[in-house]
Parts: C-alpha cells; structure tokens; sequence
C-alpha cells in the first residue's frame, strides 16, 4: 500500500480539515487520510489500484473546494522537497534555494512566511495595525454621540476586521457559509445594524488577538518539537585511505570509518574503535550527566563529544540510525490521534451547523409567537453565532497532546502518538521481560558440566545474544566454523561437527529429541549440550539485576500500577528468584514468544484494565505488538522491537516508564480540563442568551477568551 504525504500550507481551519478527511476518505482510491493540523500536512494512504498522479489531482481539487487559499505541496519520501539537510523539517512544500533563513528554525532559506516563530506572529506588522485600531476605537468611545462618532468605530471595525470581511465574502462565493469567518461578519454586522457598535469593534478585536495567541501557542509547539529535530546531523568526517572528507550522513556505508571531533555531533551509529570522550546523551535519553565511552563502546548518533577525537567504525546506515528513528517517531506521532482528539474532530463537523440553526430559530420563533420584536430576538440570536465556532476545543485538545509527547521527549521517552499517551495514562497491569529488562543482560559462565565449553562455543559463535556471547567469552580459544548451523525457534541450535549433530539449548529441545539429561540446579541460564544423540553435560550463564531496579518499580507502584508479572524463557528456579528479589505479583516461566503472546491475550481479555509489556529483543516484538500498550528498551532494543512498540525508552531506565506515567496523566487532566471548560462555558452562554442575560461581550469571551484560556493550559508544563 503506497502513501502521499500532503503539505497544506495555510490550513487552520479543523472543521474544514474535518471536512477534507471526509471526503477524501470516501473515496474508493484511498484507504485512511489523516490531517495534522499543527504540522498542517495530510497524510493519504492509497488503494492497491489507485494511481498517485490521478490522486493528486484530486486531492488539490479536494483541498481547494474547502480551503481555496491553502498552498498544496506533495512531499516525496514523507519528506519536502528541499535541497539541504534541515529543509525536509519544516513542511512548506517549497522548492527555492536561496541562502537567507526564513526564520521558521529549519534553516531552509525558502523566503515563505512560515509563521513558525514567535516573532511572526506578534511582529512591527501586528502592533502597527492595533495600534491604529485601538486609536481610533478609543477615540470613538470618548466622543458622545454624533456622525463623526459613528465614522470612527466604523473605522476601527474595518482596521480589526478587514481580512475576516474579505475571506467571509470569498466564501459565500465559493458556497462556504459555516465557517468562523462568516459567522464573525454576520454576527459583527448584526451588531452595527443594532446600533452596539463597540461591541461590534470589540468582538472583531478580541477574534483577531485570540486568533494571534492560537497562531502564538501552535508556534510555540513546534518550536519546542523542532529542538528535538536539532539533533539531526549535519554531516560527518569519512576516513578514506588515512584522509578524511566532510560528507554527508547518508553517503555513509555500513563499515565505513568516520572521525567526530570534540563539540561534534555524532553523525552515526557505530562502536569507537579509537579514543575516549565525555559524551551528552541528554537530547536522546534526558540524562543531564555526561557518559563516559572509549574503545569498544557502542555509541548512539545524536550524542554530542563534549571532548577528544573518537574513531568510529559505522554499524548502522544513516536511515537505520538511531537519530533517524527518533525523528521519524517524533515527527509522526501527532498523526497517531487519541480517541478524544477524534471525538472532538466529529464533534466539530456537527456542532457548528447546529448551533447556527438554533440562532435561526431563536431569531425567527420567537416573533413569530408574539414574544417580542425581530431586532430584540435577532440580537439574541447574534450571541449564539458567536459563541458557535469551536476552535477553544479543536485547537487545544491535539495542542494539548502535542506538547505532551514533546514534554516526553525531553526525558528520553518517545511516544508515537496520542492514544498511545492515553494509554500510557490508564495504566495498571505492567508486564516485563526478563533479560536485559530487568536485568543488565551482561552474562558470564558460572558452572561448567562436562567436557562442553568447546562444543557450545562454536556453536554459539554463529550468534550475538549476550548468553552466547558469554559462553564465547569464556572459551578464549581458536574456534572453527560450524557446519550446517541452524537456528531452532524456542529451543536453541544445532550445528554438525565431526559428522555428527551438536544440540545446544534449553530442556525443551533435550526433551523434544528425547536425549536423557542430568537436570541443573544452580541459579541462571542453563545451555544444555548434546552430540550424535548424547547427552555431554551443561553451562550455567547467570545475569544481574540492574542498579536501581526496585527503585524504578517502587515508583510505578507509586504511579498507581496494581500489578506486575514477569513472562521469561527462562527456567522456573531462575525466574523465582528474580520474582522473589523484586517482589512481583507473578511470574510465568520457560515461554516460547508465542506463549507470551497467547498469555497478553487472554489477559487483555480477562481485566478490563490496560496492560503494558515491557523489553527489549528481537523476540519480544510480537507481545510488544499483542499488548494494549508496547514499551520497548531503544538503546540496547532490537529494531524489531522498537518498530513493534508504541513507546521507546531511549536510556533503558525501567524508572523512566514512571515519569511518562506522570507526564501522560498531567496531559489528559489537561484535556479533560479544557474540555469541560470549553463546552460548560459556550453551553451557558448560549443558555443565558435566550432570556437575553448573556450580553455580546460575554459571547465574545466564550469564543475567543475561552480559546486562549484552553490554549494557554495546554502549553502548561506536563512533567
């Protein structure tokens, strides 16, 4: 299934984004749209037969039907068509390639007007022209009466609202009447034929300040999401024949060398093989203390070398990179949208036309019925179009959660969307992996059985997990290949040496090719060892619990977590003793990974509550897919893992998963916060302007007042 990605340019408006959604979702040539209105791009996802370049063709014609004045830009690759590296974060669409900065952050020297930064939106430009207008609305309020009065307010009135009159009208041309625009004329006009004209002035002087503190706290958003998307990169000093050659990232293979120097970025992932520095992981983990690495340390792109020269031998590609991951995640998740967010999108399709029909009636009814004169009704009927638009709700509630999973961010946990951070704030059942979860999954042999050591460590030399590599370790001999080497899903491994088939794994595969075997006593891993048939004896590899480990789960009891189970491949005699040590409510031992996911499943079924799985490797992919909520461990993890999951803890610390906890709690309070405020508020005006006790300026507070005050709480600090 292909995807577009759709830059819109201009979009503000979520009814009409609402709008679009719809109607393209309708389509038999699309399967899912989805519109992210603070990073104004849609993203489209195609039917098998469905032709992009007729597709977009639609989709402009779609966009503009709506929206005539948003700038449609089709991104290739998810990504704009830009020419240099930070270009492809700002999402205009455009393709000049001029030097200058265009003040958005990214650098990318289009020239547009953005209307990213702060300065922007409260700008020489916005000052100038209240300026004007509040002279001449002040001058109007101190005259008493007379034409010249009249001649002033009308003037302030154009100054405030000139644009939202032209737009209104453009409209009504295009056959758009419920939008905010028109019901902002409509309502101010009906003021002016009633003769309340500093309402009128005021209602346009509020709308056009709230418009700019929404246009304020929506740049203030991305802007703190765009600090993230500083940890991208910029080039990196490929060593070439004891030469060294500034390139870019993505020109860098796997194997390749690369120098960072001191203050540098790192471009890449790999593992030093000359040097030592102090490391700053705080942009990827939001550890403030710096990490010490040298020779032999994995190290993490995005991590900045606060000093000395490292050699580095690159492992990953520059699309594989961890940075990249990272900004992919980030950049994507408020496309993944809560099930509130969706609620109040519906919300707003149906709410709008609603309440202007009821002003209908409460203009026309009630004169009709003998209950007064039309202008009496009519101007009762004004305070209902004003309080009509829903921006308080539709702005604020995806704000809300934007800034959420930047506050996230910044402690080193990545959350892919905002039902995942509603999921994360409704937890009460965490489950965990055992190795390198909550243990460090550095292994070391403790007990040998048998002439075995040789025989298990050719066989386990054909593998990177940290048990096999232990066995390796302490062998410290020439090894040959094995021949015929297999993996056994569940089991473990076999190999063909000297003719005959050597079988290294748990009792599961002794018991499956039905070899006796002298069962192990000790604590850890056991890697029982058989040739031709026979059983050779064992190795017991044991693990250690992380520092801090019962501390870290202390702190998500405190968070409210009812429940903790561990799920492990391991024997039962090892998984007790962890379970023991760490107090856990339960245990389940010797799993193969589909016996993880059929326990997350009936679990899922029998507890209402939300169930999280926490780990780290390859195998715990399908339960981290299988559990209502996936966590998985993104500096040691597998890819398999982080791609499954629909949270990353970018340090490792189990502690960490606590203050997510906090900040997704804080979030949805928030929510629930300006929801409930939002529509008890414009409920009671409207209630209130019926009998005629709500006023305009009221309305007006409950439009836009409303809407600043929502917004203004969801940029409120979350952890």
């Amino acid at each position: 299934m292909s995807e577009m990605k759709v830059a819109l340019k201009g979009l503000t408006c979520a009814n009409c984004a609402g709008k679009i959604e719809d109607t393209l979702s309708k389509l038999s040539e699309t399967q899912e749209v989805s519109i992210n209105l603070l990073r104004q791009e849609m993203t489209v996802k195609l039917a098998p037969n469905a032709s992009a370049e007729e597709m977009q063709e639609t989709v402009e014609r779609v966009v503009h039907k709506f929206e005539p004045e948003v700038e449609v830009a089709f991104l290739q690759g998810q990504k704009a068509e830009h020419h240099h590296a930070h270009h492809e974060h700002c999402g205009c669409g455009c393709e000049e390639d001029d030097d200058d900065d265009c003040g958005c952050g990214c650098g990318c020297g289009c020239g547009h007007d953005h209307a990213h930064g702060d300065e922007n939106v409260f700008g020489r430009k916005f000052f100038l022209r209240f300026g004007i207008g509040l002279a001449f609305f002040l001058a109007a309020v101190f005259l008493h009466g007379g034409t010249i009065r009249t001649i002033l307010y009308i003037c302030a009135y154009l100054i405030f609202g000139y644009d939202v009159l032209l737009r209104a009208a453009k409209h009504i041309g295009q056959g758009k009447v419920f939008d905010e625009n028109f019901l902002m004329s409509f309502s101010t006009i009906g003021a002016l034929y009633l003769g309340e004209m500093a309402e009128a002035v005021f209602v346009m002087l509020f709308y056009q300040v709230g418009e700019a503190f929404q246009e304020y706290a929506v740049a203030r958003s991305r802007k703190s999401i765009t600090a993230l998307l500083d940890i991208r990169p910029d080039f990196a000093h490929l060593i070439v024949d004891d030469e060294e050659r500034k390139v870019d990232p993505s020109l860098v293979h796997v194997g390749d060398m690369i120098l960072v120097k001191a203050g540098e970025r790192i471009p890449l992932d790999g593992v030093i093989t000359e040097g030592h520095a102090m490391l700053d992981t705080a942009a990827l983990t939001g550890e403030s203390l710096p990490r010490s690495v040298g020779a032999g340390d994995q190290v993490l792109s995005g991590c900045i070398n606060m000093d000395g020269s490292l050699k580095v031998r690159v492992e990953k590609g520059f699309g594989e990179s961890t940075v990249m991951k990272i900004l992919e995640m980030v950049e994507n998740a408020s496309a993944k949208k809560s099930k509130t967010e969706k609620f109040i999108t519906r919300f707003a399709r149906v709410y709008t036309p609603i309440v202007v029909l009821l002003a209908v009636l409460v203009a026309v009814l009630p004169p009709l019925a003998g209950l007064g004169k039309f202008s009496l009704w009519f101007g009762r009927a004004l305070v209902f179009l004003v309080v009509s638009c829903p921006c308080a709700l539709v702005l604020s509630v995806p704000l809300t959660y934007f800034a959420g999973i930047g506050a996230a961010s910044k402690c080193g946990i990545l959350v892919k969307g905002g039902g995942d951070l509603d999921t994360l704030s409704r937890l009460k059942t965490v489950v965990f992996d055992k190795t390198g979860t909550l243990t460090k999954g550095r292994f070391s042999v403790t007990e040998v059985k048998g002439d075995v050591l040789k025989p298990a460590a050719i066989g386990e030399a054909m593998s990177n997990h940290p048990i096999a590599q232990a066995i390796v370790q302490a062998y410290k001999g020439e090894l040959p290949a094995a021949q015929s080497y297999q993996e056994l899903g569940g089991y473990g491994i076999s190999y063909e040496l000297d003719g005959e088939t050597v079988l290294l794994g748990n009792s599961r595969l002794m018991e499956h090719e039905k070899i006796a075997y002298e069962k192990a006593n000790g604590i850890g891993t056991v890697v029982y060892v058989a040739k031709g048939g026979k059983f050779l004896g064992y190795i017991l590899v044991a693990d250690t619990l992380k520092e801090n480990i019962a501390d870290s789960l202390a702190a998500l009891r405190k968070q409210g977590i009812q429940k903790m189970v561990m799920l492990t491949g391991d024997r039962r005699e090892t998984a007790a003793a962890v379970a023991e040590e760490l107090r856990l409510d339960e245990f389940h031992s010797e799993l193969l990974p589909e016996n993880k996911v059929e326990w997350m499943e009936k679990q899922k079924d029998a507890e209402g509550d939300k169930t999280a799985f926490v780990g780290d490797g390859i195998n715990d992919a399908p339960v981290l897919a299988a559990a209502d909520l996936g966590i998985a461990m993104g500096a040691i993890g597998s890819d398999a893992a982080i791609e499954a999951a629909d949270v990353v803890l970018m340090d490792d610390d189990i502690g960490k998963l606590a203050v997510g906890m906090k900040v997704a709690r804080n979030t949805r309070r928030i929510v629930n916060q300006n929801v409930t405020f939002a529509l008890g508020f414009k409920i009671l005006v409207l209630l209130l302007s019926i009998p005629g006790i709500a006023t305009m300026w009221m309305a007006v507070f409950a439009d836009v007042g409303v809407c600043v005050l929502a917004i203004l709480n969801a940029m409120r600090k979350k952890a």
